[in-house]
């Protein structure tokens, strides 16, 4: 009869969606319902009195089931069109801020021409690698973001993928700008000093900056 009372439950909850709460109820239900199939045993009762009274006991699953997902959070999907803009959108963000991290040691060079105004072309060199690392930080925060159906082990993982996807995605983005400004950076120094055998440093402080942006990215997650 315990078999019975499993496959019953097991009945009750067939067209219920495999979601967290559902599957909770579910063992909890079952739960109740054998320790309660056991006490009617254990006070004398038949095995199909135990089963028949236990059964009663239940009650209506359909309604609180139905309950459940009238109170469950709504969800909603993007269309193909917001998709495709959306990513339209998020390349000229990056196109843009890859051109200022390229851009942006073109005012030290302009203004070192005149002595009284370099320091205002390395003050323009930051503010553009500013709003370089800007707009992708922006570009990140601004995206689609995936809006599971329901609570399911598969759903759950869908979207801890798309989050991590996304976090991988700004991280290379910005280690890219990083090493586009190093390599410029290095030919401009370079060119300009003459001192080609002490630049080469600045590639590996330029690793240990790209190492520490990392890092500082991983402590976020």
């Amino acid at each position: 009869m315990r078999e019975k009372l499993i496959n019953y439950i097991d009945t009750l909850f067939a067209d219920a969606s495999a979601t967290k709460e559902n599957l909770e109820l579910k063992e909890e239900i079952m739960h109740n319902t054998l320790q309660r199939y056991d006490d009617f045993i254990s006070e004398g009762k038949s095995e199909e009195t135990a089963f028949n009274l236990t059964v009663a006991g239940i009650g209506d699953v359909t309604e609180l089931l139905a309950q459940m997902r009238r109170n469950a959070p709504s969800t909603f999907t993007y269309t193909k069109e917001e998709i495709d803009r959306d990513n339209r959108r998020n390349g000229l963000m990056m196109a843009a801020a890859v051109m200022l991290y390229i851009l942006s040691v073109i005012p030290p060079i302009i203004f070192s021409a005149f002595p009284s105004m370099e320091l205002l072309g390395v003050c323009l060199m930051f503010v553009m690698i500013a709003l370089a690392t800007g707009l992708i930080i922006y570009r990140s925060k601004t995206r689609l973001r995936y809006n599971r159906s329901d609570d399911t082990v598969v759903e759950n993982f869908k979207e801890w993928n798309h989050e991590n996807q996304g976090k991988r995605a700004l991280q290379k983005s910005i280690s890219s700008g990083v090493w586009a400004l190093i390599v410029v950076l290095y030919f401009v120094i370079s060119f300009t000093t003459q001192a080609w055998y002490i630049t080469w440093l600045i590639f590996p402080i330029g690793a240990a900056v790209d190492n520490i942006v990392r890092a500082c990215m991983d402590l976020r997650k």
